[in-house]
């Protein structure tokens, strides 16, 4: 404690205490504080409750610049109102920590315990003060053997206190670092419920080995009595019925916490938590923890640092929905009804969720596969959830796990350290306050993985039917059923997922929109929707076609819908401000009125080329955000063969590339090409949009056809567009987001598309309406594309092709 200064004379004295060895000035005269049923010791912090107006003014006194009191024990706790003679000689001079209003009308005040001193003289009128002779303790020696073996024991008999809950775990912390005999028997015996007498000898004995023997003996006794409490507890079980026995218990613990003052402190709340348990019937094991941990509640002190742990565990316990469900609605005509109001198309997925509620109406026991909805952003994924639980009348909750890189998310922290939580599972259920929410997983394709463990495997377990039924979160640890939830996954894409976490979900697949469907989409749902956000419902407001339609293909490009609720967000708005400022307003927005208001078009709407060009061919890709046209380009120079790939291709796209080389080099003479163009030319592949990564299994006739054409000089036809994988004998291989890709051809006014043989089934999922507007070409081998997408002549002529049957589609 730092010195202080004072007017008043002060001695100089020290007290070993739990932290440190440090002088400390002490006054002569000190305000008394009179402890009815505690014994103060130095070097321990303690709390005192005053009610008494002189011992408030004795507080305000002594709260000046020293803030030292002297307390001292009274000898009869019945006395309200102690003088001198009352209380005993020998007290403890501590420093007031802090003081807090309690609203009954007391005053709490915090001390820490620094010195023993002998009352010399009491006196004073409006608060009791003491003239004192502080008693230093005598400095520690080094510990003798047997002294150590005293200390020793010491900590054996309180481990094995702590061990059977006859303790506090907070003895073993407290003690651990003290190795002080004097020290170690005042922080023991100032925790120890003693009688008062008793605990103010300890306190008069001035020789730390005495007290360190008066300690031993004090919890050796405590051990016996225990052990053999213990022994007769086990004789008199069979005569005592449980209720009986938690009864005696519980009275026990009422009286001693009547003793001790803290009657009316958390024990009502503590019978008000027992009642809950009671009242909800938690499954056995869930139980039994409960109790146990509510029985060691009861035997702490509420100012324990394991007490609100505690505490906020047991409120978990009775705060989570073990038993709570909704009843599910399985009127299949109406869900229908609800997924048609809430979606446009989607008409697979909608089969497929009604499919499931079939069989749930069927076997209400069924545990059916985990859904998973992959797909772009803004098709309609969560909300689909959303429907769900609206037609089964559950309740909903949704959980982001993009980013996610902690196990203890998922299965909870662990109950070792204050702010320890249950995982997001649990606490999501206990928001919805039911156990049978439909739960959507979003973005499970973004969890991460670090030191701090794999959620996506600790997802295994979640998202096993046969698993979840005994999930065991490590902050409750004990199960929790969760075979009644119905969890929906969602991703962008699959890549990412692990193959054990797949294995557990059934995948839907939601392509992206035609821009048909978008407009549908925006008249029906989006524009109603803005103009009720932004206060316009009641004006009358009017949006063409030709305005929705400019907005989807010259101000967005996506495969969802999310950027033309943006824009259509945006016109609203601006109308609404037309409206609050009192301007001309005009209710119907057609295309000039949406130019106006948005400004230059972001995207204008790409034709092919208009004149072919060697070594450029356009490639169509699928992303996670829906198709794209990739154009890849092919460029000559003298060198000695060298192959250059730029625009961040990945090592698929690479091997395309070789593949697509190689194979040049292997037909060059077929080709029309120079046999010796590898060790005469450097060659450089470039994909634009260098700054985006790419990679697939898609781009090898593409880049094949472009590495031809800069190699014969041939031009590529300017309206056509391909995708493909090859070998290196020029067969070319399924791909897959075909639809993606012939939407995104013909958004950039691409009407023909080289696609693989194999992938004709696949053009049924292309709807009607976009598949009339594509001619489809389909190709076994690499020649037939050179064939269709090289025009004019080259450097040299090619030999005569022997015709082969091609097949061209146009549905």
């Amino acid at each position: 404690m730092a010195q202080r200064k004072s007017s008043k004379s002060k001695k100089r004295s020290s007290d070993a205490t739990a932290g440190s060895l440090e002088p400390v000035l002490v006054p002569n005269v000190l305000p008394v504080l009179a402890a009815k049923d505690m014994v103060a010791f130095p070097g321990v912090m303690m709390s005192l409750y005053l009610s008494r107006p002189e011992s408030m003014r004795a507080v305000e006194a002594a709260m000046g610049e020293e803030r030292l009191a002297f307390v001292v024990t009274q000898k009869s706790p019945e006395v309200e109102e102690p003088k001198g003679r009352d209380l005993y000689q020998m007290g403890v001079v501590a420093h007031i920590v802090r003081t807090l209003a309690v609203p009954d009308g007391r005053m709490k005040v915090l001390l820490q315990g620094l010195v023993r001193a002998r009352a010399k003289k009491f006196e004073g009128k409006k608060f009791l003060s003491c003239r004192i002779e502080p008693l230093p303790s005598t400095p520690p020696k080094r510990v003798s053997a047997e002294n150590q073996a005293i200390i020793n024991r010491i900590r054996e008999n309180l481990q094995v206190l702590v061990e059977y809950e006859h303790l506090p775990e907070e003895m073993l912390i407290i003690t651990e670092e003290i190795q002080d005999p004097g020290t170690l028997s005042d922080v023991i015996l100032a925790h120890y419920k003693v009688e008062i007498p008793y605990a103010q000898a300890a306190l008069e004995e001035l020789d730390p080995v005495k007290r360190l023997r008066l300690t031993d003996k004090t919890i050796s006794d405590d051990l016996n009595k225990f052990i053999l409490a213990e022994k007769i507890k086990d004789k008199a079980r069979d005569e005592m019925t449980k209720g009986q026995r938690e009864y005696y218990l519980r009275e026990q613990i009422k009286q001693i916490q009547r003793e001790l003052g803290e009657a009316d402190m958390g024990s009502e709340d503590l019978q008000a938590v027992r009642e809950r348990l009671l009242a909800i019937k938690l499954p056995k094991q869930a139980n039994e923890e409960a109790f146990k941990q509510l029985k060691r509640l009861e035997r702490m002190s509420p100012e324990s640092s394991e007490y609100a742990l505690l505490r906020t565990y047991l409120e978990w316990m009775t705060d989570l929905p073990w038993h709570a469900k909704t009843t599910d609605k399985l009127d299949l005509k109406k869900a229908k009804a609800i997924l048609d109001e809430d979606h446009f198309g989607l008409d697979k997925v909608k089969d497929r969720i009604l499919e499931y509620l079939s069989v749930r109406a069927l076997n209400p026991d069924s545990k059916g596969p985990i859904l998973c909805f992959v797909g772009p952003p803004g098709v309609g994924k969560t909300s689909l959830g959303k429907s769900i639980a609206r037609a089964l009348g559950r309740t909903f909750n949704r959980m982001s796990l993009g980013g996610m890189r902690d196990e203890a998310e998922i299965r909870g922290h662990r109950r070792t350290y204050v702010g320890a939580l249950p995982g997001r599972i649990l606490q999501g259920l206990k928001q919805c306050a039911t156990r049978n929410p439909v739960f959507v997983l979003d973005e499970l394709d973004k969890v991460g993985a670090d030191f701090r463990g794999d959620p996506a495997s600790a997802l295994l377990e979640v998202l096993d039917p046969h698993q979840n039924i005994d999930f065991l979160d490590h902050y409750l640890n004990v199960p929790f059923d969760l075979s009644d939830v119905l969890f929906i996954a969602t991703a962008n894409t699959m890549d990412t997922i692990p193959e054990p976490l797949m294995d557990r979900l059934e995948i839907l697949s939601i392509p992206g929109y035609t821009a048909a469907e978008k407009q549908k989409i925006a008249t029906k749902y989006i524009v109603p929707r803005q103009l009720k956000e932004a206060g316009l419902a009641g004006h009358k407001v009017q949006f063409t076609e030709g305005a929705i339609q400019l907005v989807i293909e010259r101000y967005t490009r996506e495969a969802g819908v999310r950027s033309l609720e943006r824009e259509i967000g945006a016109l609203c708005r601006k109308l609404a401000r037309d409206v609050a400022e009192k301007k001309k307003f005009v209710r119907v927005v057609d295309e000039q009125r949406v130019a106006a208001l948005l400004g230059p078009t972001k995207y204008d709407p790409e034709v092919a080329e208009h004149s072919e060009a060697v070594g450029l061919v356009r490639g169509l890709a699928w992303t996670s955000l829906g198709g794209e046209v990739m154009p890849i380009e092919v460029s000559l120079a003298k060198g000695g063969g060298s192959l250059t790939l730029t625009g961040q291709l990945g090592s698929v796209m690479q091997e395309s590339a070789q593949a697509a080389l190689f194979y040049a080099r292997a037909n060059a003479s077929v080709l029309g090409l120079e046999a010796e163009f590898h060790s005469k030319y450097d060659i450089h592949i470039h994909v634009p949009s260098g700054a985006i990564p790419k990679d697939g299994p898609s781009a090898g006739i593409t880049i094949a056809t472009a590495l031809v054409s800069a190699l014969s000089g041939r031009k590529v036809s300017k309206d056509i567009a391909m995708t493909g994988e090859m070998t290196l004998r020029g067969n070319v291989l399924a791909v897959g987001g075909l639809r993606e890709k012939a939407l995104a051809a013909l958004q950039h006014g691409i009407t023909k598309v080289i696609i693989p043989y194999e992938n004709i089934k696949d053009l049924e999922e292309i709807p009607e309406e976009q598949r009339k507007q594509i001619q489809f070409v389909p190709v076994k081998h690499v020649s037939e594309v050179l064939a269709l997408a090289l025009v004019g002549r080259g450097k040299k002529s090619l030999p005569p092709r022997k015709k082969s049957k091609r097949r061209e589609l146009s549905l």
